[in-house]
């Protein structure tokens, strides 16, 4: 199924029914990714007195509750709000959905005893593409990401110059493959987070980063129409569903 839309003044054409689906599946088991300390989600039937909300137990019906972060349990999406002391919700500030974003891989570069991601990395992958989005897909890149226990283990970060470089840019959607954009033991500065967001000097509400996303290996590099889809929480951050949808060449039309 192709769809043709008006996207920053061109009209672009997609193939809907070939897409690639970014977020980790959240799931009650060692399966699931677990950052910051967490505990493994827990989805399980509701129980009132005798009735359990589950068919095999005699219930009509599969009826469950879900307990789970969205910062350590997987893909998720978040406000400017993650790190201010007033209330800003995720739901309110993401108000368009889809967006020209383009896709790089990096291989962090060793800093001390860090690997970090340069802005001159960011500059020479994006070369003159100045999309509203974008996905940063880091190298080595395998399956072990989604069910990788990240706590303890020092991941890889946006160096701070990078994250203001793409403010300068104006890329509005960050979306990337790692726990978070920032060092996973940085004392609370979060310099990452509020360069790309211009805090606190002129924030960027409506600016988001997606974290704790998987680029699959047969992405290639490039443009891309992507879709992000959030569940409509009022919260600083939401659980989401990243698509991604690769633009129709003239051949293929």
């Amino acid at each position: 199924m192709k769809a043709s839309i008006k996207l920053n003044g061109s009209i672009v054409t997609v193939d809907l029914s070939r897409n690639y689906d970014l977020s980790i599946p959240l799931q009650a088991s060692e399966e699931n990714p677990l950052v910051w300390g967490v505990d493994q989600p827990i989805i399980k039937p509701v129980q009132k007195g005798d009735w359990i909300g589950k068919v095999t137990e005699g219930a009509s019906v599969n009826f469950n509750s879900i307990q789970f972060s969205p910062h350590g349990h997987g893909t998720h999406t978040e406000c400017v709000g993650h790190i201010t002391p007033e209330f800003h919700s995720i739901n309110q500030l993401l108000k368009e959905f889809v967006f020209c974003a383009e896709v790089i891989s990096v291989v962090p570069e060793n800093f001390g005893d860090d690997y970090r991601i340069s802005k001159k990395q960011l500059v020479s992958a994006l070369k003159d593409a100045r999309p509203t989005a974008l996905i940063i897909r880091t190298l080595p890149n395998t399956e072990r990401k989604t069910k990788r226990n990240y706590t303890g283990t020092n991941w890889a970060y946006l160096e701070e110059s990078a994250a203001a470089h793409l403010a300068e840019i104006n890329v509005k959607h960050l979306l990337i493959d790692l726990p978070s954009v920032d060092k996973e033991d940085d004392g609370g500065g979060l310099l990452a987070h509020k360069a790309f967001w211009n805090y606190p000097e002129e924030p960027r509400y409506d600016c988001t980063i997606t974290e704790l996303i998987f680029v699959p290996n047969e992405v290639e590099d490039g443009p891309y129409l992507l879709n992000l889809l959030i569940a409509p929480f009022e919260s600083d951050a939401s659980p989401s569903k990243p698509i991604l949808y690769p633009f129709m060449k003239k051949s293929d039309k």
